[in-house]
């Protein structure tokens, strides 16, 4: 029977093996794949894919121990400007190790920053290039922000300090303008960036689509506004992506960025309309952007109110001169009317005291013959008078309540039918010598 090796006696010579022919450190150039960090340590799987195919034809995991890592991490996030993250092409200094109990595994002892920073310069221009080819590189800055630009989609971090510093300026702006905004939460560093705020993009693009065809009472979007507060500057990273920045070279409405500091420009921000610092220099762009606005309108207001006087002006020159001209000529026209108007006057009033004398003579003759009439007619309607005043004095109530009868009103009206009170109804019976009020029961 052939003697047979132990899993951790084959693994020990494995680790001499490799610890006799590979006893120096070599420079690799690889892919991350992963990254992560573990009580101070790193870990990181290393790919590399074929050019063609863009397949992984090589795999490896690497770590950097925590006394290295801690003194290699600021540097390169210093000279990079971002932090090590998956996608990012490296140039690392490793050894082999290999432990019987944990495997093979390349150790990191130092990584070379300016090789990181050649690719991401590469490929920065790859999308700069991309973008040009695409006609879209200055889409954006094609588009003409809305004179009233008060209606404003805000990409950011829910609870980012620049958030709050961005809505806080624009309500409480030293000219009292009014601005209505409405956040759009998106996440603002790491790998999500691309993925989270081009849903941000469709969300607003679907909601403002609905607004302008009527679906919705509010008012569409003016503009979009992404904003970042803090994190570090080595965060910037997500916002230098081909698919965002497409995302946001076709967006319809002009897009303002406040993501990083001055000395950093992504490729987000070369893409945009506007790109400013911060949040709070975003916020005090558009509100630079209503007071020009506002400037231009007491402007106009000014030419059109002088340009009005200046008119009026004219005009009353001209009536003046006109009036002087009426005073001449009316005064010629007056005198003949006066002529014509007093010939009338005489006629009109020898016409009235004839037509006045006819009518009264007319009158005198109708009233000797109408008195004779009046006299006889007022006799006889005195008569009648008389008997009607007997006719009413015999049915008079009082001549009835004096023999023993009674009256009884309901509502002040005589009651005829029982049917027509209820119990709790007020009723007054009057008597020859008075009244009596009862309640029905």
């Amino acid at each position: 029977m052939k003697k047979a090796l132990s899993l951790y006696e084959l693994n020990q010579l494995v680790r001499e093996t490799i610890e006799l022919s590979m006893p120096d450190e070599y420079w690799v150039e690889a892919e991350l794949s992963e990254v992560r960090e573990v009580r101070g340590h790193c870990y990181m799987q290393l790919i590399q894919k074929d050019d063609r195919s863009n397949t992984p034809i090589a795999q490896a995991s690497a770590r950097c121990w925590k006394n290295t890592w801690m003194g290699i991490r600021p540097t390169f996030e210093r000279i990079t400007r971002q932090q090590m993250h998956a996608g990012l092409k490296v140039l690392l200094r490793v050894y082999p190790q290999f432990h019987e109990a944990y495997g093979f595994s390349w150790i990191v002892t130092d990584i070379d920053p300016t090789y990181t920073m050649g690719d991401m310069m590469r490929k920065r221009q790859e999308i700069i290039r991309t973008l040009k080819e695409e006609g879209v590189l200055d889409l954006q800055k094609s588009l003409t922000l809305p004179m009233f630009c008060q209606h404003i989609a805000v990409i950011s971090s829910q609870n980012a300090a620049g958030y709050g510093d961005f809505v806080n300026q624009l309500e409480n702006n030293e000219y009292h303008f009014r601005f209505q905004t409405r956040l759009f939460p998106a996440i603002m560093q790491g790998e999500q960036v691309e993925e989270s705020i081009i849903k941000a993009l469709d969300t607003i693009y679907a909601l403002n689509h609905k607004r302008l065809n009527g679906d919705s009472d509010e008012a569409p979007f003016d503009c979009v506004v992404i904003i970042r507060g803090g994190g570090a500057t080595a965060d910037l990273s997500g916002f230098d992506t081909l698919a965002l920045a497409e995302n946001v070279a076709n967006f319809p409405l002009p897009i303002i960025t406040g993501i990083g500091h001055e000395r950093d420009e992504s490729i987000l921000d070369m893409i945009s309309h506007t790109r400013v610092k911060t949040p709070t220099a975003a916020a005090a762009f558009l509100i630079s952007q209503l007071k020009m606005v506002y400037d231009h309108l007491n402007e106009m207001q000014q030419d059109i109110y002088s340009a009005i006087s200046m008119r009026m002006e004219r005009e009353q020159a001209r009536i003046n001169r006109l009036s002087n001209k009426m005073t001449i000529l009316f005064s010629g026209v007056k005198s003949r009317q006066e002529n014509i108007l007093q010939h009338y006057t005489h006629r009109i009033a020898s016409a009235l005291d004839r037509f006045f004398i006819k009518e009264r003579n007319r009158h005198e003759r109708m009233e000797k013959m109408l008195r004779p009439y009046a006299e006889k007619k007022m006799i006889s309607e005195g008569y009648r008078l008389q008997l009607l005043e007997q006719r009413i004095e015999a049915v008079n109530p009082e001549h009835i309540l004096r023999r023993g009868y009674s009256i009884t009103l309901h509502n002040g009206k005589a009651l005829k039918d029982i049917n027509t009170v209820k119990k709790g109804d007020q009723i007054e019976t009057r008597l020859s010598n008075g009244t009596i009020h009862s309640i029905v029961e």
